[in-house]
């Protein structure tokens, strides 16, 4: 685990700036330190020595207190930027992971994937503001600071400057050792937050169906291990901290005690002058000061570091090259799949989607169907076989031309927090055609505020069939000319499966290209192409 990984000043531009401003101030720390007990030493020694009177000390103490004020003002700066920085970094960490993973395709995703990224851009990320608030400005100190101050010992004393550098080295050693112990630690603790995340996420998912065959208990022991084995991970990572912390104040407190001794002996032999030896005595723990904070902090930034190390292995997960070429115009143009398989679901699909018809893919769960609709729309590569509009490759095409055309509309739909007009479109005249067709003006009228009804994530406020049909709406007033459905009937009833086909019979009147997955027989016959999906295990050998 490196203490300043190269990749967060690649992949974070904020980072950067506050890297060079740490280290700015760090070396401003330096000579604030060594002024601040110079100017201590003067002053005692001219006070114990000389028996100067205040009027004397006067100017030594005002510039004393200057130095004390300006080296508080330094650290109130630095630990400003530093949340600024944590904040941005992890905001533009965040942004590039969810935007890499979403590039990456479902097929990532669904490999296990998703929730661990999930977990990483919410909880995981913000582990990082202690290692910027805290840990990162030791580490710079212990780089500017510490030899600074050695080297002003060097010149004062030399003696003392041979003790601490026979003693220094032993402060680094052992937060090597330390660390390549928390570094295992914290990477446990990361999993098992992911793997308890990941449980969750599909707990919440799947909650509906566990209620409704009484088993919505059962995975309660399963997520409380997971939460045991997260709780265990972080105590220990705290009881190496409370120990190894423990252990670095006893060392570094053995050495300074080492400096003092000498210093003593040599004062009462007279081969030493009393403000040389405050001096040296005063920036003896100045030289440890950093490295102990550095070990004390180490532990607050290792989860952070940890999930900064599993965000860089997102973002170096390579993907494949987007197309340049522009799509071509889909209500004009046709597209093609040509045996087409991708891991065996679907296996050699032929189908052709041509402007103004609907297209049915039909076939038993499990066999590729909504596979099939993640190639038509670029999301999917195919294994084998070519997807095409007007011969060019989907490979080939520029995604954002191609999405441009499409309305999806998956199982669930995707309402985004908005009242019902802003979530539907169009103007009030074509809101209230549509509504009528799809049965949203009878919902609208049980609503007190009609259009004006806010709705929260995922259209809280309205039951699922209520929801399909803004949905359905908002796809009847899109203008895009391909319109995808998966699966538009599931969990309705028969009045919802009615306007359902309705929709289906209004786009293909409007000219529209529908390509829908089907199981319901009403649905079926609405086509005008029934294309049957199968999966390798079906063919036979």
């Amino acid at each position: 685990m490196r203490p300043l990984d190269p990749r967060l000043l690649r992949h974070a531009r904020a980072a950067r700036g506050y890297v060079a401003l740490t280290a700015a101030l760090g070396v401003l720390t330096a000579a604030l330190v060594v002024a601040q007990a110079l100017l201590l030493a003067h002053t005692l020694g001219a006070a114990v020595s000389d028996g100067a009177t205040l009027t004397v000390l006067g100017p030594w103490i005002a510039w004393l207190a200057a130095v004390v004020l300006v080296r508080a003002l330094v650290t109130a700066v630095q630990e400003r930027f530093a949340h600024r920085a944590a904040a941005r970094t992890v905001g533009e960490l965040r942004e590039q992971v969810v935007a890499h993973a979403v590039a990456l395709g479902p097929r990532w995703l669904a490999s296990g994937e998703g929730p661990s990224v999930v977990t990483l851009a919410t909880r995981g990320l913000d582990a990082l503001e202690p290692y910027f608030v805290r840990y990162l400005p030791q580490l710079v100190l212990a780089a500017t600071v510490t030899p600074g101050v050695l080297l002003v010992v060097l010149g004062l004393d030399w003696v003392s400057a041979a003790i601490l550098l026979v003693v220094l080295p032993l402060v680094p050693i052992f937060m090597v050792l330390v660390g390549r112990l928390t570094q295992g630690r914290s990477e446990q603790g990361l999993a098992s937050m992911q793997r308890l995340g990941a449980q969750v996420l599909d707990l919440l998912a799947g909650l509906p169906t566990l209620r409704a065959h009484g088993r919505e208990r059962g995975p309660g022991a399963r997520v409380r291990q997971l939460g045991d084995a997260h709780r265990l991970a972080t105590m220990g990572t705290l009881r190496i901290a409370f120990l190894s912390g423990m252990v670095l104040e006893l060392l570094t407190t053995l050495s300074v005690a080492l400096v003092a001794v000498g210093i003593g002996l040599r004062l009462v032999e007279g081969d030493l002058d009393l403000v040389t030896g405050i001096a040296v005595l005063v920036l003896a723990p100045e030289v440890f000061l950093p490295l102990r904070q550095v070990g004390v902090q180490f532990h607050a930034a290792a989860d952070g570091v940890a999930a900064a190390g599993r965000a860089f292995e997102v973002l170096e997960t390579p993907v494949a090259a987007a197309g340049t070429t522009t799509a071509p115009d889909l209500r004009t143009a046709t597209l093609r799949l040509d045996g087409v398989s991708v891991a065996g679901t679907p296996h050699e699909l032929d189908l052709v989607l041509r402007p103004g018809t609907v297209v049915a893919l039909t076939g038993p769960s499990g066999v590729g169907k909504t596979t099939a609709l993640e190639v038509v729309l670029g999301l999917l590569r195919p294994d084998a076989g070519r997807a095409s509009i007007e011969g060019v490759d989907l490979a080939d095409v520029d995604p954002s031309s191609l999405w441009a055309q499409v309305t999806w509309l998956p199982q669930r739909p995707v309402l985004e927090p908005g009242t019902i007009a802003q979530l539907v479109g169009g103007d009030e005249a074509s809101r209230v055609t549509a509504a009528a067709l799809t049965g949203l003006d009878a919902v609208l009228a049980d609503l007190p505020l009609g259009w004006a009804t806010p709705l929260g994530r995922g259209g809280e406020g309205l039951s699922l069939g209520q929801r399909q049909r803004v949905a359905l709406t908002r796809t009847l007033l899109s203008p895009t000319p391909l319109v995808v459905l998966d699966e538009p009937t599931a969990h309705l009833d028969a009045a919802g499966e009615q306007v359902v086909l309705d929709t289906v019979r209004a786009l293909r009147d409007a000219g529209r290209t529908v390509l829908l997955v089907a199981h319901r027989p009403s649905l079926v016959a609405a086509a005008d192409d029934v294309v049957r999906v199968r999966a390798a295990a079906e063919v036979p050998a």
